[in-house]
């Protein structure tokens, strides 16, 4: 963070003092809430959460070097006191950004948010200092806390917005306002809070109704292929970029096709040019994530021939999506645990058959969460799809949902081997402890909920002594 005064910072979060000898001491360190994380010179903010309270931890942290603590009552050691912590640090985060010349770039869509920000940041990092949001730490917590780590060397600061309802990105982009808006597309996570795809659309489509006009800067990337995004231009004053394989869009994708081991190739069009781009991501889903990110690189000023290469020299700098694990006995182990969602499931599914083929593949999937009433249809469907794409095995791990995944992929199957329910994950390790061969290709995913992310992690443990212990 730009360095501020304890007194600074007060006076912008509407805050008292306490505690403080010094109010012109400043806050030379990193905005923190984890107290593990706290370096000398340290803002750190308790919250109070449902197991943990942050103020407890207000003493230990100022021993460890903090400057102050952002707390809702006085606490004993150097605090500035507000009444709504979170709001308070809105308003840091909405002060700094205010103060920097960055570029602010802001994304959001119903998949590949993560995935599309971590490719933006590394085509942006060839350019210039760039600052982007950790994993997916995507809400009014996770993206102040990003928003606080610029600092004034920073040019790009990129931020994954997410949303559980209306009128919260709308809060978010008011906190962070973005130069550059993207909207990747609008599927059905979430779909059992929204209520439906429309009322999805209308909670991303404000992301482009908080950018500034096109004679201010403001460009609105928009997902040519989906229908529900396209539609958002009417909706923006903001210049607007289409990308896409559509003839239409301003960046597209030509020729796509997958390598042997599921890597997507393009010729990738710009209105700068064109360039071929061989990434090594797994997937063809990544074609549209890396669309996208070209489109925003585009925008602020990249070539087509420097956004090319650093697509294909861009890697996952996220854990658990689609993280591909080689292990000694040549069983490739493929962690893509961390979410999911019906179209994050699809396309997983895809990329498995692109990589597994003239090998056996098996699918490890669990429940995807919160799609309301159509959790029974969804799950059938990626439990079919598992069996029309030819996966080996489909072992569906888990309660109700679980079992209407393999219900699924029992009915369009064949011969009624192509799927297996378990109870859990530990039964998921010793099935595959008991089947897999050296060669193997196996899938991991399910919400995060399930934690399925044992089953992957003791698989790519089991080492030249094959023993396998789930967590």
């Amino acid at each position: 963070m730009i360095a501020l005064s304890l007194a600074e910072i007060a006076e912008v979060v509407g805050g008292q003092t306490y505690d403080i000898p010094d109010p012109s001491l400043r806050v030379t360190g990193p905005v923190v809430r984890d107290s593990r994380e706290v370096e000398p010179g340290s803002l750190f903010v308790a919250f109070v959460g449902e197991r943990v309270d942050g103020h407890d931890f207000a003493a230990a942290v100022v021993e460890a070097g903090a400057a102050a603590v952002l707390a809702s009552r006085p606490v004993g050691v150097p605090a500035i006191v507000v009444d709504d912590v979170q709001r308070a640090l809105g308003a840091l985060a909405r002060h700094v950004v205010g103060r920097l010349g960055t570029t602010l770039v802001a994304l959001t869509g119903s998949a590949g948010k993560t995935s599309t920000k971590d490719l933006i940041a590394q085509v942006l990092r060839r350019k210039a200092p760039t600052v982007f949001t950790p994993g997916s730490l995507n809400n009014e917590i996770g993206l102040p806390l990003t928003a606080l780590s610029a600092t004034e060397e920073t040019k790009f600061l990129v931020l994954e917005m997410g949303a559980r309802g209306i009128g919260h990105i709308r809060y978010l982009a008011e906190l962070t306002p973005p130069k550059v808006g993207l909207v990747l597309n609008v599927g059905t996570a979430h779909i059992g809070e929204f209520g439906g795809r429309e009322q999805i659309a209308e909670a991303k489509g404000e992301l482009v109704e908080a950018l500034p006009s096109s004679e201010d800067g403001g460009a609105a990337i928009l997902n040519a292929d989906d229908p529900l995004v396209r539609a958002m231009a009417s909706r923006t004053k903001a210049k607007v970029i289409l990308f896409g394989e559509s003839d239409e869009a301003d960046v597209r994708a030509e020729n796509v096709r997958l390598t042997d081991s599921g890597q997507p190739a393009f010729m990738l069009h710009t209105p700068s040019g064109a360039s071929e781009v061989t990434m090594r991501l797994y997937g063809e889903h990544h074609v549209s994530n890396a669309l996208a990110a070209a489109a925003v690189a585009h925008e602020l000023g990249m070539s087509a021939e420097e956004i090319a290469t650093a697509l294909s020299e861009a890697g996952s700098l996220s854990r658990w999506r689609m993280e591909v694990t080689e292990r000694p006995d040549g069983v490739t182990v493929v962690n893509d645990a961390y979410n999911a969602n019906p179209e994050s499931m699809r396309a997983a599914l895809r990329a498995l058959a692109a990589m597994g083929k003239g090998r056996r593949t098996w699918a490890v999937l669990g429940k995807m969460a919160e799609l309301g009433d159509e959790a029974l249809a969804e799950h059938d469907a990626v439990g079919r799809l598992a069996v029309r794409l030819n996966v080996s095995k489909l072992v569906a791990v888990g309660g109700r949902e679980a079992s209407w995944l393999q219900l699924g992929a029992y009915n369009e199957g064949s011969w009624g081997e192509e799927s297996v329910h378990v109870s859990d994950a530990q039964a998921a390790v010793d099935l595959l402890r008991s089947e897999l061969r050296p060669g193997d290709v196996v899938l991991v995913k399910a919400s995060r909920s399930v934690g399925l992310e044992s089953v992957a992690q003791a698989l790519v443990e089991t080492g030249a002594e094959g023993e396998v212990a789930a967590r």
